[in-house]
């Protein structure tokens, strides 16, 4: 039986990178028939059919990190005997390699608006020489906006390049009782079962744009409309509890803080309509776990899940994020129970069609191929 190697730092634990990881390759393993074996620094997982293999990291000095794991999962490759190498992480060679990320340099120049570390160069460099002589049959980008970055960054035969944007597991929501989970969390909460609720979910405030909701809100507010304004996730609290209070929509926003995928799920199913204003991301799996609950979504142009939003038909996307009054139209829209219900309609449709058994088909068929190609 062929041997298929799985390269990632953290398997299986929080993050977007990490989650699509272990979602793929839990399902591939269960359905190709190859042999899986998994190389990481740390993992969680309850899949007894992959096999781990553990893979050092020198954090200290910091420049080391990249390189450092890097080095050693080329080791630990060179052991062992693997048709195939699928990597999630900047290594300096592998068959195919998922691009979560943007190019590094562009990153910290465009996005961070940094000069270079010695970390950044370092890492930097292990991703540039995986792209130009790491022998990569296959560049998948996670959304069309990394796919237009990478090939600003990278001048590759954009034909080596695809994009699979991530899947969404529909039993999560379809198990459960929406009007029964809607009054249970909104109970906990404390939120009027009539209340229109927004949400917006996210491990970073600041890169995620919550500022410019709350502006929008405040907006909101000014002309009288109800709303509950959920945050969940981990940020700056006191910073945007002051900011909420400012703004005069205080006792209007709930911050929950860090809550577990669960428990997330459930504050969806309980909510009305999903907003987020990332400066940047490269998909946001946010954006499509809440159109499987039902909600049509506002989001940035600088999020890659633009590429499953239709304008006016599932959602909105927003260009300036910083046009409050804009924003403010776009949800006051979204709070009338007529016009969000069709939206609604379609949002869960394209998560239907945008499911993690839809994105195995597509990656074990890129298997194939480079497998066939080993073959000859």
């Amino acid at each position: 039986m062929q041997n298929i190697a799985v390269v990632i730092p953290k398997y299986g634990l929080v993050g977007g990178a990490e989650q699509f990881a272990s979602e793929l390759t839990e399902k591939l393993s269960g359905q190709t028939g190859y042999n899986y074996h998994v190389f990481a620094n740390r993992w969680q997982t309850s899949a007894a059919s992959i096999i781990f293999h553990k893979v050092p990291i020198v954090s200290f000095p910091k420049f080391l990190t990249t390189i450092s794991f890097a080095y050693f999962v080329r080791r630990k490759l060179a052991a062992g005997n693997f048709t195939l190498v699928h990597s999630h992480e900047r290594i300096y060679a592998a068959d195919i390699f998922t691009l979560h990320g943007i190019p590094h340099r562009y990153w910290v120049h465009n996005v961070r608006r940094k000069k270079m570390s010695l970390y950044d160069l370092a890492t930097a460099w292990v991703e540039k020489k995986l792209v130009e002589e790491g022998n990569c049959k296959k560049f998948i980008a996670v959304s069309s906006l990394t796919k237009d970055i990478f090939l600003q960054e990278y001048r590759i035969n954009p034909d080596k390049v695809a994009v699979i944007n991530p899947g969404v597991d529909l039993n999560d929501y379809t198990q459960q009782n929406k009007d029964s989970v809607r009054n249970s969390i909104r109970r906990e909460l404390g939120i009027n079962i009539a209340d229109p609720v927004i949400i917006f979910a996210s491990m970073n405030f600041e890169i995620k744009g919550l500022d410019d909701v709350l502006f929008s809100l405040a907006k909101l507010k000014a002309q009288n409309r109800k709303f509950k304004f959920i945050v969940a996730g981990k940020g700056n609290i006191k910073k945007y509890t002051k900011m909420a209070k400012e703004a005069q929509i205080g006792p209007d926003v709930i911050f929950t803080g860090p809550v577990n995928k669960e428990k997330l799920i459930r504050m969806y199913l309980a909510s009305d309509l999903y907003i987020m204003l990332s400066k940047f991301d490269t998909f946001g799996m946010v954006v499509l776990e809440a159109m499987a609950a039902g909600l049509p979504v506002i989001i940035s142009s600088n999020v890659g899940a633009k590429d499953l939003v239709q304008e006016d038909k599932n959602g909105f996307i927003v260009s300036n994020t910083s046009d409050a009054d804009y924003i403010a139209t776009k949800i006051a829209l979204l709070l009338d129970e007529n016009i969000r219900r069709p939206l609604a309609e379609v949002a869960y449709q394209t998560a239907a069609q945008n499911t993690w058994d839809d994105v195995t088909k597509k990656y074990a068929a890129i298997y194939e191929n480079i497998l066939a190609e080993h073959r000859v």
